[in-house]
């Protein structure tokens, strides 16, 4: 069994929407690291606001999507406050789809 790699990871992650924006958690910059330790895969991460609705959601999303890949066994998600997501994390894509400038 091989372990995945990071990027491999975060192109999983691009499958996990943000159901209020309509939008992939990764270019929308709420995806701050992947950590792996064999088979544990450790994501930190935020949510656009704290009290975000779709949070447990957006978290079992994450958790189902990594345990489908193989060499993953366990998922622990880190939600964390700073630094605070802002628009200006989003990639060059999703700032266009959103019509924000910078």
């Amino acid at each position: 069994m091989s372990t995945p790699s990071v990027d491999e990871l975060r192109e999983c992650l691009k499958e996990v929407f943000d159901p209020e924006l309509g939008y992939n958690i990764v270019d929308l910059g709420l995806v701050y690291a992947i950590d792996i330790d064999g088979s544990l895969v450790t994501v930190t991460m935020t949510l656009t606001t704290p009290g975000c609705p779709a949070s447990d959601m957006i978290k079992g999303g994450v958790e189902q999507c990594l345990m489908d890949v193989e060499g993953v066994d366990e998922v622990s998600i880190d939600l964390v406050w700073k630094p605070q997501w802002t628009a200006q994390a989003m990639s060059p894509e999703a700032k266009a789809h959103f019509g924000i400038r910078g």
